[in-house]
């Protein structure tokens, strides 16, 4: 095992690396961990400690670390064509296998794919699809974009705006005009004490509210993920998803599904939309698209936008140097050929979900713990301090914080995204290594518990 100075990399990681989503003056203080390895459902940091990987890399590494063949096509593509672009009507064979790839795996009014390099840029895509299409019919001014709060849709301007998170909008002049943002659909903070199918129509109706509110000759589109993802895992009740393709196909709104999270496989189907029915106009790919092993999204154009744009448009003035990256589609194909072949999303909902949902079911009795979320393999435990009451501890955040380090301690990777704590393991997990990251749950939930209650 080759052997690393920790401090050192730590020391040269603060003086020239600045990090995303990061308090750098803490970061600085505690250090950074420096990962140096991975194989299957495990991470390895400098000082040789293995970690069990339970939010697979940021939601990505759906097919699990360590597949040579992906570095293998990798090499392959770079030897023949490192680079080129896709502008001035050029195009590249990976680009070309992959968007015929997609358009087979994905909804059946879906066979056209336009590729970017993440999920962000993605959906700054569909802000400019959406326009550029109602524009083409005539209706420039059906440019509003509806979204819900506490939604995340990237971090660049656009995608940030799209996202509903507060904290997000407080850095750098956020949201951008003509974006609202409606209900979330998260039953367990419901104050009215609705079932949990009247409260998912309560909140696909603030869609309609705010869509007569505006004006429906204004809202170009909603977007949502089919499960929030980096908001909570917040699971929407089975009535939310029917009422809002109601009320979008009422005021002829088109629907957006953000399948970065849900896609290739999290869910228990290829995509969340696949899970709930959503017939949705556009649908944003990234991080399982290649399982996180090269850099790449895509926005899946539908029959009916993109004939508008085949008959009517003019140049569509809008795209990115890496778009159809050869190397990252030559990756990406062969990830998805693989997921396919090998029945990855298959095997995972037939062996071992229902293994994962019966298991961190059993962690509702912790005291800390006030409910437990759960869908294919994403996973969340909502932390109070009164079970009761459902009343949050003081410190905005702390108790997710609290755990979120004791389960560093033991060697898991969980996520807090305020006091809920989030899993996303790799689809191919498998039920020792379920009970292993159980087991590792519930001595982090003991060990935040005492320190937070001081005992």
């Amino acid at each position: 095992m080759e052997s690393y100075n920790t401090a050192e990399l730590q020391a040269t990681d603060a003086k020239h690396h600045f990090h995303p989503f990061t308090n750098h003056p803490e970061m600085h203080r505690k250090g950074t961990r420096i990962i140096t390895g991975a194989e299957g459902v495990y991470i390895y940091d400098s000082d040789g400690n293995k970690y069990l990987d339970g939010m697979a890399g940021l939601w990505c590494v759906n097919i699990g670390y360590g597949r040579t063949e992906l570095a293998e096509v990798a090499k392959a593509q770079m030897e023949q064509l490192p680079y080129y672009n896709s502008f001035f009507q050029s195009a590249q064979l990976p680009a070309i296998e992959l968007a015929e790839l997609l358009a087979e795996v994905t909804p059946p009014q879906f066979n056209r794919a336009f590729f970017g390099c993440s999920g962000s840029d993605g959906n700054d895509t569909v802000i400019r699809l959406v326009r550029y299409y109602w524009e083409l019919n005539g209706q420039p001014d059906r440019n509003v974009i509806i979204s819900r709060e506490n939604a995340y849709h990237g971090s660049t301007m656009a995608g940030a705006s799209l996202g509903g998170m507060q904290g997000m909008h407080a850095v750098g002049g956020m949201p951008i005009p003509n974006i609202e943002h409606v209900d979330q659909p998260f039953h367990y903070r419901d104050e009215n004490n609705l079932s949990a199918d009247e409260f998912g129509i309560k909140a696909a109706q603030s869609l309609e509210e705010r869509i007569l509110k505006v004006g429906a000759d204004r809202i170009a589109a909603f977007i949502a993920e089919p499960i929030q993802g980096a908001g909570g895992v917040i699971v929407p009740p089975e009535s939310y998803w029917p009422e809002i393709q109601r009320i979008c196909k009422k005021y002829d709104v088109l629907l957006v599904a953000d399948e970065v999270i849900c896609g290739f496989g999290r869910t228990g189907e290829w995509f969340g939309s696949n899970t709930y029915n959503i017939e949705c106009d556009l649908m944003t790919l990234a991080k399982g698209l290649s399982s996180g092993y090269q850099p790449i999204g895509a926005v899946m154009v539908s029959d009916r936008v993109a004939s508008v744009i085949d008959q009517e448009g003019r140049e569509f003035t809008h795209g990115y140097t890496y778009s159809g990256h050869p190397v990252a589609c030559a990756v990406a194909l062969k990830n998805v050929q693989i997921m396919r072949d090998e029945k990855i999303i298959e095997n995972a909902r037939d062996n071992v979900m229902a293994y994962f949902h019966s298991q961190i079911a059993t962690l509702a009795d912790h005291p800390l713990v006030g409910e437990v979320r759960s869908k294919g393999f994403l996973g969340a435990l909502e932390l109070v301090k009164d079970k009761g009451t459902r009343a949050k501890f003081d410190d905005k955040g702390g108790a997710g914080i609290a755990c979120r380090d004791a389960a560093g301690e033991n060697r898991l990777i969980m996520r807090a995204v305020g006091d809920s704590m989030i899993m996303c393991p790799p689809l191919i997990i498998n039920r020792a290594e379920v009970d292993e990251m159980v087991e590792k749950i519930g001595l982090s939930l003991d060990q935040a518990n005492a320190a937070l209650r001081g005992h």
